[in-house]
């Protein structure tokens, strides 16, 4: 929730933490990985007044002074999360979209390499890798044993 930290942040820079900052800041810290979108819905939970526009142009503002950054996790809408908050990778789920922290030290050796052999220094922060969970992974080895199974058991019949 609000910390004094936003406050300060944005006093430093000359800024206001005003009534719409802070509820983008609260709908960002709140939703983790949210989109322009989802953040409207959690601020106007509280103040039903505020529009896409002045959620835009925060977003906008709090990710030039270092805030918020984000990251696009699919086709749409990038996400946005707090930008104090630990570099991070993205691990995107193709079956449920659940979006998984991974932390750098996990692409360190392929960041290195690219680094020797391209001399390309990366920005992981905005990096998704997009696959499937552990969970689909299961639930998706599941259907397919008892799809094998029910053919098996056709072909037996037959």
């Amino acid at each position: 929730m609000v910390t004094t930290d936003w406050k300060t942040d944005l006093r430093q820079r000359g800024y206001r933490l005003t009534p719409q900052r802070q509820l983008v800041l609260e709908a960002v810290d709140a939703l983790e990985h949210g989109t322009p979108d989802d953040i409207l819905c959690e601020v106007r939970k509280t103040a039903s007044g505020v529009n896409i526009s002045t959620v835009y142009r925060t977003l906008e503002l709090l990710e030039e002074l270092g805030l918020v950054s984000h990251t696009h996790l699919g086709h749409g809408a990038p996400t946005y999360h707090l930008a104090d908050r630990h570099h991070h990778i993205h691990l995107v789920c193709r079956d449920c979209k659940d979006v998984i922290e991974a932390d750098l030290s996990v692409v360190a050796e392929f960041t290195k390499k690219l680094r020797a052999d391209f001399g390309f220094d990366t920005d992981m922060k905005h990096f998704a890798i997009f696959g499937r969970c552990a969970d689909c992974t299961a639930a998706k080895a599941k259907a397919t044993g008892k799809a094998q199974d029910a053919a098996k058991d056709a072909a037996a019949k037959s």
